[in-house]
């Protein structure tokens, strides 16, 4: 048994290790920044809340519909709409508010709030593919409108935050 035992020992120990080392290469490729520019503003137009308020739906393709006492009036509205750049061909991914957008009366403490946020693409992961290295994003939402007592006549404003980045 003690000579089956040192032939294996001798095998480890006469056996040689070769190295070989060698130079690899490593790259890297730094892409344009993905930029986005609001090109149009997310607008519900003009309208008269009446007696009881209601919805005012505003799709990203700029239909505008509306559910309850409102009253559209003609005059503009439309859709929120970006211009997307960067690396041709890249994939990006949108995402849209998580929560409501206040907007507030230029001339007193009133508000109404925007939700229910909607997007051309659909927002996401990935959603999005920068052919020829740009694309438009279309933005819609729905404005929560109150009786004419809750949102009396003056112009409402407010901000809201998207973003927009590679995936």
């Amino acid at each position: 048994m003690k000579k089956l035992i040192l032939i294996c020992l001798g095998v480890f120990i006469s056996y040689n290790v070769i190295s070989q080392t060698i130079t690899a290469t490593t790259t890297a490729q730094v892409i344009a920044a993905l930029t986005a520019m609001e090109t149009s503003q997310l607008n519900f137009g003009k309208f008269s809340p009446e007696t009881q308020g209601g919805l005012i739906l505003l799709s990203p393709e700029g239909v505008l519909t509306k559910h309850g006492t409102v009253i559209l009036v003609s005059g503009t509205h439309s859709s929120a709409s970006f211009y997307i750049s960067g690396e041709p061909n890249a994939a990006f991914s949108i995402i849209l508010p998580s929560g409501p957008s206040v907007l507030k009366n230029t001339l007193n403490s009133k508000i109404m709030i925007v939700k229910e946020w909607k997007s051309i693409p659909s927002a996401g992961v990935g959603v999005g593919k920068l052919i020829g290295g740009s694309m438009i994003i279309k933005v819609g939402a729905t404005l929560n409108v109150g009786d004419i007592n809750s949102n009396p006549v003056g112009i409402y404003t407010g901000l809201y935050d998207i973003t927009f980045s590679y995936n």
